[in-house]
């Protein structure tokens, strides 16, 4: 009988970049990062927004630097992040002014961990050679690394129309689209090397083109990563909001994650008003961490209901588990290591419940309509206590609580649980 295994991803065979300590490419762990949307030259709110995608688990975070005001910010912003013990990289984006922000604002500049450049806004004609090549000196004299990041929207016209008029004269013209992917890829490629020939070091660049079509993007990246070694960031840029940021960003990026294309990722949603910028960071995980190529926190199965559940107790269970999940990670994630790998199974019925449950390292089954008002509980595959009553929901966090503290950090379970639960749990988890 053929075994039915995939293929492993294999990762595209990059350069390996250091921003702020963490490395980019060259086989290192994809990394998450996301970008602040406040105004950079209110400290106070930056900050607080930078801490809390940090706490959320962004390693990278980067922050709009388009005034004086906001390129005066960027070292107080550091030094209060680092008084609060967040010693998550900060990178500067610079768009038209960044040749003088960086040179009016040395403080700024050593404070950025990176700088992002996007060539098709650093000067036109005869202004973007000589400006870019500021920034990049920069960038030397600093000893910062840069991503050049070429976006569809801002695409450096004189090379797009360059190659539009060669594209004409062609015994077999491509179509628009065609060309304006290669004006991407061409534009990404063309000033890391102009970089290079500066003086930057080939170690310290890194390449993004940005799309908001997700054919678009997989065939730009494809081609990208065919063409150079740069540790490569992706993102479907101006995603879109909720769902629909969501899936097209997934759609994007799980093909080029399986291809084994990607270094660092963003998922740029536009959030509610009012809405928690975060979100995005969590998805970058939920990505990652669904394809089993990094884990970042434990995942809670659980079935979509059906009309043998008609009680919502299990989709609150489950809602409750995973927010404990999240809200605890933070102090979890250095006293219990691996403790982001541990799988939780939050089930609703009989049909599959139990066999979903058994799967997890902490599964339980609730009852549906009309069966018996019991909740068997499983600590890896093994059925250890029934829950009954009014407290399952309390008692069944207690177990998963108990499992973390014994199975990843060899401590004894809690005094609050049952001798009958607790002579149990030590059985199951050894």
């Amino acid at each position: 009988m053929t075994a039915l295994n995939l293929p492993p991803i294999i990762r595209h065979r990059t350069r390996t970049a250091l921003i702020g300590g963490i490395a980019i490419g060259g086989g290192s762990p994809i990394v998450v990062q996301s970008m602040t949307n406040t105004d950079t030259a209110d400290v106070a709110a930056t900050v607080a927004q930078v801490k809390a995608l940090a706490d959320a688990g962004s390693e990278l975070v980067r922050v709009t630097v388009n005034t004086s005001e906001a390129a005066a910010a960027v070292p107080l912003i550091r030094d209060r992040l680092d008084a609060l013990r967040c010693t998550v990289p900060l990178i500067g984006d610079f768009h038209f002014n960044g040749h003088k922000l960086l040179t009016n604002h040395p403080d700024c500049a050593r404070a950025l961990a990176k700088y992002r450049i996007n060539p098709g806004n650093v000067g036109k004609g005869s202004r973007h050679d000589p400006q870019f090549a500021v920034m990049i000196e920069k960038a030397i004299e600093f000893g910062k690394p840069v991503r050049i990041g070429v976006n569809w929207g801002s695409l450096d016209q004189d090379l797009l129309g360059r190659l539009m008029d060669d594209n004409a004269r062609s015994a077999s013209p491509l179509d628009a689209a065609h060309v304006m992917r290669e004006a991407l890829v061409t534009s990404a490629i063309g000033s890391a090397q102009r970089a290079e020939e500066i003086g930057l070091p080939g170690d310290r660049i890194l390449l993004a083109c940005k799309v908001s079509d997700v054919q678009d993007l997989i065939a730009v990246y494809t081609e990208l990563a065919r063409r150079c070694d740069y540790p490569l960031h992706l993102g479907l840029t101006e995603a879109g909001m909720g769902s629909k940021g969501i899936v097209a960003s997934t759609a994007a990026l799980a093909v080029l994650l399986q291809q084994g294309i990607g270094d660092t990722i963003r998922i740029s949603l536009t959030p509610e008003p009012n809405g928690d910028r975060t979100r995005e960071v969590l998805v970058a995980q939920e990505i990652l961490q669904t394809m089993g190529l990094r884990s970042f926190a434990p995942l809670v199965t659980a079935c979509p209901g059906c009309g043998r559940t008609a009680s919502p107790f299990f989709q609150k269970l489950a809602d409750k588990i995973q927010s404990y999940l999240r809200a605890e990670m933070p102090q979890w994630r250095n006293r219990y290591p691996g403790v982001e790998t541990m799988t939780v199974a939050v089930m609703g019925c009989v049909v599959n419940g139990p066999g979903e449950s058994k799967m997890a390292n902490v599964g339980i089954s609730l009852p549906g309509t009309g069966e018996v008002p019991v909740a068997p509980v499983y600590v890896d595959g093994h059925k250890t206590v029934t829950l009954k009553g009014v407290g399952i929901a309390e008692e069944f966090q207690e177990i998963v609580a108990d499992y973390v503290r014994a199975t990843y950090g060899g401590e004894a379970p809690s005094a609050h649980l049952k001798p009958e639960k607790k002579s149990i749990l030590l059985k199951a988890v050894g």
